[in-house]
C-alpha cells in the first residue's frame, strides 16, 4: 500500500510520521509544493516545534516515510490520499470573517484527479464544512477523464494538541472515520481503520457517516473553547466579588459530569483551530436559518475577544492609568506551551493594545522566532493562513525582542506572562526585580507563578480571577 498526504503543515507531517512509524510495510510519502518547508522535514531542523516528533520522524525517514516536492508523481501513485490543505478563514466575498476558504482543498482534489491512474480513497484530514466531501466528490468525477478510476471519500478528522501531538497520536481517544453508507463506503473505512489498527485498539476507532465526522471535528473545537469562555467570564466575577477563579475550577473539576479539563483561566485560547472553527460552525448555523444557534456559539468568540481586552486595560488601570512609554516585558508569545506556534496568540492582540496605548513592549519567548512576532504583529486579522497574508509592515524598532529573561525585564515596569512555559516559574524573580523600575509589577495571565512569594519580593501582582492585590484595588475601584 502506498500513502500520500498533500500537506506538510502541523497535522499532515506528525500523523503521516506516525503512520510511517507503526506500519513499515506502507509506504508514506508528504507532499508539499512549498521546497523551504520540505526541506526543513528532511533535516534536523523540522519546520514545526513538537516534543517528541523528530524522534519519530527520524526513525522513519528514509525507510518508509518519505517528504518530497514532486505531488504529482506521489498522488498519482498513492492507493489513499489524505488532503491536510489549510482551510482558513475568508477575508473577503461572502461569509468573509467566518466561513471557510475551501480554495486549497478544492485545488487539491483538481490535482488528485488530473493525476489519477487508478482509483483511489481520498480522505479529509482539513477541518472542513459540512458536506465539503459531497463538493469535492463533484470535483474529483468531473476532472478525471479515465471513467474506471473511482473515487471514495472519507473524513478522518485530527483531534491532536499541538504540545502534546506525539503522545495524542500514539494513545488517542479515538480515531474517527467518517464514509458512505454503502459497500465500497463501507470497504473504504474498513481499509483506512485497517491502517490505525497497526497500533489502535478497534474500540477507540469510530465509525460514522461522512457527515457526522466532519460535523463531530467542528464540534468537538466548539465545546473545548467554550469551557475556555466558560471559565474566564467567571474570572472576571471572581476578580469582582474576591472569589478565586482556581478555587472555583477546582470545586467545580472534581464533578464527574464536568471534569477538570479545559477549566484553567488564562487571557484567552488560542491556535489555528478553535476560533476558525468556531466562526466557521456560525456561518453554517446562519446558512440554515440557525439565528439562535449561530449566536450562541459566536458569543464564544467574543468572551475571547472580551478578556484579552479586559487583562490590557487591567494592566493599564494598574500602572496609574498610562502606560505610555513605560517598558513592559511580555514573557510567552506562543499559544501555548511546548509549541512555537503563534496562529491566533492571545498575545497578539494583548500586545497591540499595549502598544497602541504607547507602552515599550518587549517580547521573550523561548521558542518563538524574532521574525515570527514580527510578521504576526504586521499581518491583518485572519490573513495569517494565507500564502500571500494581507499586512501592515511594523518596524522593528516598534517592538523589542530580547534573547532571555533578563533583558526583556531591565527597566521595565512590569512583566505579562501569557504562556505557560514552565521555565517561567523557575526564575531568579528576586534578581529581575533589582533590575525593574518600581514599583515593579507582574501581570500572570496564566496563573502559573508563585504569587506570594512574588509579592515578598516585592512585587505588585495581579492574578488573573483571584482576589486583587490591596495596592491594586483603590486602582480599580
Amino acid at each position: 500500500m502506498k500513502i500520500a498526504c498533500i500537506g506538510a503543515g502541523y497535522v499532515g507531517g506528525p500523523t503521516m510520521a506516525m503512520i510511517a512509524l507503526k506500519c513499515p510495510e506502507i509506504e508514506v510519502v508528504v507532499v508539499d509544493i512549498n521546497e523551504a518547508r520540505i526541506a526543513a522535514w528532511n533535516s534536523d531542523k523540522l519546520p514545526i516545534y513538537e516534543p517528541g516528533l523528530l524522534e519519530v520522524v527520524k526513525a522513519a525517514r528514509g525507510r518508509n516515510l518519505f517528504f518530497s516536492t514532486d505531488v504529482n508523481k506521489h498522488v498519482g501513485e498513492a492507493d489513499i490520499v489524505f488532503v491536510s490543505v489549510n482551510t482558513p478563514t475568508k477575508t473577503r466575498g461572502v461569509g468573509a470573517g467566518k466561513a471557510a476558504d475551501l480554495t486549497y482543498w478544492e485545488g487539491a482534489a483538481r490535482v488528485i484527479a488530473s493525476v489519477s491512474k487508478s482509483s483511489k480513497i481520498i480522505v479529509e484530514k482539513s477541518t472542513v464544512p459540512v458536506k465539503t466531501a459531497d463538493a469535492i466528490e463533484k470535483v474529483l468525477r468531473r476532472n478525471c477523464t479515465d471513467p474506471n478510476v473511482q473515487f471514495e471519500i472519507l473524513s478522518n478528522p485530527e483531534f491532536l494538541a499541538e504540545g502534546t501531538a506525539i503522545e495524542d497520536l500514539m494513545a488517542p481517544d479515538r480515531v474517527l472515520i467518517g464514509g458512505k453508507d454503502t459497500e465500497s463506503g463501507h470497504a473504504a473505512i474498513a481499509t483506512l481503520a485497517g491502517v490505525y489498527e497497526h497500533w489502535v485498539p478497534k474500540d477507540r476507532i469510530l465509525c460514522t457517516n461522512l457527515w457526522s465526522a466532519e460535523l463531530s471535528k467542528l464540534t468537538a473545537n466548539a465545546m473545548l473553547a467554550q469551557r475556555i469562555s466558560s471559565v474566564n467570564s467567571i474570572s472576571a466575577l471572581c476578580e469582582a466579588t474576591g472569589a478565586d477563579v482556581q478555587q472555583v475550577s477546582r470545586s467545580i473539576g472534581t464533578d464527574t459530569r464536568i471534569g477538570p479539563k479545559f477549566l484553567n483561566a488564562s487571557v484567552g485560547f488560542g491556535g489555528s483551530c478553535f476560533q476558525k472553527d468556531i466562526l466557521n460552525l456560525v456561518y453554517i448555523c446562519e446558512t440554515v436559518g440557525l439565528q439562535e444557534v449561530a449566536n450562541y456559539w459566536h458569543q464564544v468568540i467574543l468572551m475571547n475577544d472580551y478578556q484579552k481586552q479586559r487583562f490590557v486595560e487591567r494592566v493599564i488601570s494598574a500602572m496609574f492609568n498610562t502606560i505610555k512609554k513605560k517598558k513592559i516585558a511580555v514573557y510567552g508569545f506562543a499559544f501555548k506551551k511546548d509549541t512555537g506556534d503563534t496562529r491566533e496568540t492571545p498575545a497578539i492582540d494583548i500586545c497591540r493594545g499595549l502598544m497602541a496605548d504607547g507602552a515599550s513592549v518587549c517580547v521573550y519567548d523561548p521558542q518563538v522566532e524574532d521574525e515570527q512576532i514580527y510578521q504576526d504583529l504586521g499581518t491583518e486579522k485572519f490573513e495569517w493562513d494565507h500564502p500571500s497574508p494581507r499586512s501592515r509592515p511594523i518596524s522593528k524598532t516598534a517592538i523589542d525582542i530580547a534573547s532571555n529573561p533578563m533583558e526583556a525585564a531591565r527597566d521595565a515596569h512590569a512583566i505579562c506572562v501569557l504562556t505557560e512555559w514552565d521555565e517561567f516559574k523557575t526564575y531568579d524573580y528576586q534578581a529581575i526585580y533589582d533590575t525593574m523600575v518600581k514599583p515593579a509589577f507582574v501581570f500572570d495571565g496564566r496563573n502559573i507563578l508563585d504569587h506570594q512569594k512574588l509579592r515578598d519580593i516585592g512585587f505588585i501582582v495581579y492574578a488573573l480571577g483571584k482576589p486583587l492585590d490591596p495596592f491594586l484595588q483603590k486602582h480599580y475601584d
